[in-house]
């Protein structure tokens, strides 16, 4: 059975899942008006979902350009589980607090720091605020 929210709060599932190791599928539209998914990672800092990414990934440039975005946020351990977010990009932060949220990210999945040498330009911070979401699972 689904369960539906509107509304900026965090559903309670939303908030445990993005919390976790549970790795998240944003949806962007591309300039041509197609949907682009990519798997990411995901979290939650109070009460604002964020991503975490570059801004010469197209993902980023897409959502510069529209800030409507889908996150699906999977639980790991139960992949009929999930909590589907429909939102908007409320904010963007790059530098220092950026670079350190991906360090964060990266102990959270894979249990080290972030390879810098993997930073082609510099760590970006995208802020997600719901509109809709609902659970599934």
């Amino acid at each position: 059975m689904a369960d539906t929210q509107d509304g900026p709060d965090l559903h309670p599932v939303t908030r445990e899942l993005a919390s976790g190791p549970n790795y998240a599928a944003i949806s962007s539209l591309l300039p041509s008006g197609r949907i682009q998914t990519q798997y990411i990672w995901v979290s939650v800092d109070g009460d604002r979902l964020y991503v975490n990414t570059e801004p010469h990934r197209q993902k980023f440039q897409d959502l510069q350009r529209d800030p409507r975005v889908t996150l699906a946020i999977r639980d790991e351990s139960n992949p009929y589980r999930y909590a589907e977010v429909r939102g908007r990009v409320v904010g963007t932060e790059g530098g220092q607090p950026a670079r350190d949220q991906i360090d964060e990210l990266s102990q959270k999945y894979d249990g080290k720091p972030y390879p810098p040498e993997q930073i082609k330009t510099e760590r970006v911070t995208v802020w997600i605020e719901p509109e809709r979401q609902t659970i599934a699972g």
